[in-house]
């Protein structure tokens, strides 16, 4: 069994493929994930689809073919070229894979370094395919010792101290455009999701009132409550008297197409700092002369700076992160020995009990002597196993004989895929996994 990401990300994937790529709805994310768990070559599968990155998680028994198979969906989901995905996405396998998911859930790998949705966000995608049936054990071990990793990480350095989010980058732009004469403008918020609140929420402390905009009018009243006296709610209806009347907009819907388009706009001659933190994008190109206009990739050059920043914790947590990659590999690979090491032990009980009754059959062995005979053999096979018991527990925890367990498989004709490895966990546990 073998791991894999294929991944899209900002790192590699500009915003207009990434919007290509995204999934608009848990149904279209459904499709992809049991179309990917058909292939008898992957075992589970989850996806993970975010404002920064699309990234396709799998437990495999074919990493070539599983990735193929990735960039084969992909392509049909997104109406984009095969071989542009090919040369796009950047694929991890095995040790990389879970290197890269412990990195990406710790926070390492975001567009802001240190912002602490992500954790959460791969959460939530491995619950989703798990409720679904697509995604179980295999990937679970992953995710389970990726949070604990996470939680290190946070605890070790202070990388997610006054933790970043893409809405505080967006606000912190507007008020370095602004300078002090943000306090007590209003600013339009457009979404009351988590990304919307978070903007509401760092508007409201640079001291601007805010109008919260979503389709739900409960549940935007709701939202707006909840932020206090400073925050008023409507609706959707209502979106093109407050684009014409007011320069400062944020926008995070999830909706599938541009929610702010040309046809909204009735003055033109408003100056405008507006905000799209949606993928796809909530706001339309157009041609305004005094729009100024920054999407998620707009904000790039600020995470960089808050990268710089924190780049000896980024270090400090990479260094965690390795150490963590290590001990789950070496805790995976003594915890698949023991059900080797228990067939092979069955396997000789079963031909010490066969070859015995054929002997008492043919009157080569006594009656009376059938249990010295059969625990002196048991002791003859404990004795010619032991040594090789010993050697394969060594081995298994050694990154160079990785290939040893499965060698030894195929040897006894052993069968450990339908195992449930709980019960060998205490054998050889190691802090960072919950079964």
């Amino acid at each position: 069994m073998y791991y894999q990401v294929v991944s899209f990300s900002h790192k590699n994937c500009d915003q207009i493929m990434r919007e290509k790529l995204a999934f608009a709805n848990h149904e279209e994310m459904k499709t992809v994930l049991d179309q990917l768990t058909h292939f008898d070559f992957i075992h589970e599968a989850f996806i993970v689809s975010t404002c920064n990155r699309v990234e396709i998680v799998l437990a495999t028994r074919d990493n070539f073919a599983s990735y193929h198979a990735v960039l084969g969906l992909m392509s049909q989901k997104s109406d984009l070229n095969f071989y542009e995905l090919k040369n796009t996405a950047q694929r991890y396998d095995d040790e990389n894979a879970v290197k890269h998911i412990f990195t990406v859930v710790s926070s390492l790998d975001s567009l802001v370094v240190g912002e602490s949705q992500i954790t959460g966000q791969v959460k939530d995608a491995f619950k989703f395919s798990f409720q679904n049936g697509t995604a179980g054990r295999k990937l679970n071990r992953v995710i389970s010792y990726a949070v604990k990793c996470a939680a290190e990480v946070r605890n070790a350095t202070n990388i997610s101290q006054n933790p970043v989010s893409i809405a505080s980058v967006a606000v912190a732009q507007a008020h370095k455009l602004l300078g002090e004469n943000i306090q007590g403008m209003k600013g339009i918020v457009v979404g009351a999701g988590e990304m919307g609140v978070l903007a509401a929420k760092h508007l409201l402390r640079v001291g601007c009132d805010v109008v919260l905009i979503g389709r739900d009018k409960e549940k935007v009243e709701k939202v707006a409550e909840s932020l206090g006296e400073n925050v008023k709610a409507d609706t959707m209806e209502n979106l093109s008297k407050y684009i014409n009347r007011y320069r400062l907009l944020f926008s995070a819907t999830a909706s599938p197409e541009p929610v702010i388009t040309q046809e909204l706009i009735e003055n033109e001659t408003l100056p405008r700092h507006w905000f799209d933190m949606a993928i796809p994008r909530d706001i339309a190109d157009m041609d305004l002369p005094k729009l100024q206009l920054y999407r998620i990739d707009d904000l790039r050059s600020i995470s960089d700076e808050n990268h710089a920043m924190r780049q000896e914790q980024a270090i400090r947590a990479a260094e965690i992160v390795e150490r963590y990659t290590e001990e789950f590999y070496s805790w995976l690979r003594a915890l698949s020995i023991e059900p080797v090491i228990k067939q092979m032990r069955e396997h000789v009980s079963a031909a010490i009990e066969k070859e015995l009754q054929r002997a008492m059959k043919k009157g080569f062995v006594p009656a009376e002597y059938e249990a010295n005979m059969r625990k002196m053999a048991e002791q003859m096979f404990n004795r010619f196993l032991h040594d090789p018991t010993m050697n394969l527990r060594k081995s298994s925890t050694e990154k160079k004989n990785a290939n040893c367990i499965e060698a030894v498989k195929k040897m006894f004709n052993i069968d450990t895929e339908h195992l449930d490895f709980k019960q060998y966990k205490n054998d050889h546990h190691t802090k960072g996994y919950n079964a």
